[in-house]
């Protein structure tokens, strides 16, 4: 206990990683700070055709952008520099994340959706270059842990301010991307951009340091990157069809039986901390499998309490999955290249929660049944997690 203690306080000292802890938070404010006002707009523009799906698109507008965007914003960071572009995107951030607040018009309000999304490819990229710029491995994980964490816990008091903001006005919810204001405060005083060190081959250096840009290595991390997150979004976007064919089908109902096993995902944040002494390709390997065994057991269950405990296996997979991705993919380039092996990350993950409910959705039609597909990504997922070992145990024989 005296050890997690000392920690966290080492861990506090630090005001750059707590910055960057918070400002790759933000991007998570376009997709859970609008879902409490979903209603209410789609009320608000009820006399106009379609708002029923222009609405809920507006939500995700943002992550499109993401996925085509993140490449080039790459590109610029390492081109141009990290930190001048960082406050510029968060800058901007808070100034289209709120414009909506002063807007009556949908397909105007759609518009600065996409400008969020051009902004946040950019603080994505750069948050997650800057942690491998300025720590060791050791380092970065500590952050991505406490990045981990801090995620989950801000989520409910988000949806406090969001619910209660648009209590008052049907659009006060954009009001809470104001927080970016303090945040690009905090990156000024606290941010500075990173020295490239001398181009020489160490044991520590990447090997595509001082050549060409690595692309099989980038394939690789893509790959493996949009392969997990489509495994990451199959029971974000369909775990409520999964416990409507248990029974359960009023939401406030799925609610309740989803709140213990959502708090999973800190332990997963955990987990990953617990087994980065053992390498990246461990830590995927238990990554995958928990997400195997947690997604064929929601397809296996049949009882609430069944879905609960499969849930909690979920959820811990889903709470290793972005820091140990992000970590791997760090390892990967060096200073010269990572910026735009981080967007090429970036792009990948996004790109996965776009195609996820249609690939998960199809194979539901086919097999009959949610549950059905549940078991269909768990047992893929059990299998990516023996080739994640199979993989290291070649490595080690070479």
């Amino acid at each position: 206990m005296h050890r997690i203690a000392a920690f966290f306080r080492e861990l506090t000292l630090k005001p750059q990683g707590l910055t960057m802890v918070i400002a790759a938070f933000l991007p998570v404010f376009a997709i859970i700070a609008m879902f409490p006002i979903v209603g209410s707009m789609i009320g608000h523009f009820s006399a106009e055709p379609n708002a029923a799906i222009k609405v809920p698109s507006m939500v995700t507008a943002p992550g499109y952008a993401i996925a085509v965007l993140a490449p080039f914003a790459g590109f610029f960071v390492d081109r141009f520099g990290r930190r001048k572009l960082l406050l510029w995107c968060t800058f901007f951030y808070g100034i289209v994340g709120t414009l909506p607040f002063f807007l009556d018009d949908l397909d105007q309000i759609f518009a600065t959706r996409i400008l969020l999304g051009v902004c946040e490819a950019g603080i994505l990229t750069i948050t997650n270059t800057l942690i491998a710029d300025y720590w060791d491995d050791s380092g970065r994980r500590n952050w991505l842990m406490l990045q981990g964490f801090l995620g989950p816990a801000l989520q409910p008091a988000v949806f406090f301010l969001v619910s209660g903001a648009a209590a008052v006005r049907w659009n006060g919810g954009f009001l809470v991307y104001l927080i970016a204001f303090p945040v690009f405060v905090a990156m000024y005083l606290f941010l500075f951009e990173p020295k490239p060190p001398e181009l020489r081959q160490t044991a520590d250096t990447p090997a595509a340091e001082s050549g060409p840009f690595p692309w099989k290595e980038t394939a690789i991390v893509a790959a493996v990157t949009l392969f997990a997150s489509i495994l990451y979004y199959v029971f974000i976007v369909n775990g409520s069809i999964t416990w409507k064919e248990i029974g359960v089908s009023k939401p406030m109902d799925v609610s309740k039986v989803t709140a213990i096993p959502a708090y999973f995902i800190l332990a997963g944040a955990l987990v990953f901390r617990l087994a980065s002494r053992f390498g990246s390709p461990v830590q995927l390997a238990i990554m995958f499998g928990l997400f195997g065994v947690g997604l064929a057991g929601i397809g296996f269950a049949d009882t609430v309490r069944s879905m609960q405990l499969a849930l909690a296996v979920q959820q811990t997979g889903a709470g290793m999955a972005v820091p140990a991705l992000i970590a791997w993919a760090q390892t990967k380039f060096g200073f010269t290249h990572r910026g735009r092996g981080m967007g090429i990350w970036t792009s990948a993950f996004f790109f996965g929660q776009a195609i996820s409910p249609m690939i998960v959705g199809t194979i539901a039609a086919r097999a009959g049944s949610m549950q059905s597909a549940f078991i269909v990504a768990g047992l893929v997922g059990l299998g990516a997690s023996a080739l994640a070992l199979a993989a290291l145990a070649l490595g080690k024989r070479a």
